[in-house]
């Protein structure tokens, strides 16, 4: 995975409450040459709770491979 650059902009190509989704999903974008990395509520990496949005992860990609990053989560996976 590259390193992100100081002026690039990132989007959330996925939402989910706990981290065992977002690394699930983090790793199928990796898998198809995605960088990706996780954004925590930040509430959630000190109290293991899920109440109103504390718990919120979000998977984050380049603007620039948004699209694809999409594309590639709207499909069912190949082992499911």
């Amino acid at each position: 995975m590259s390193k992100p650059k100081a002026n690039e902009e990132f989007v959330a190509v996925y939402t989910t409450m706990g981290p065992l989704r977002a690394e699930v999903v983090k790793g199928r974008l990796e898998s198809a040459g995605i960088p990706a990395f996780l954004k925590y509520e930040s509430a959630s990496t000190v109290y293991a709770v899920l109440v109103d949005g504390m718990g919120e992860v979000r998977v984050m990609v380049a603007k620039e491979d948004e699209e694809e990053a999409r594309k590639l989560l709207a499909e069912k996976p190949e082992n499911s």
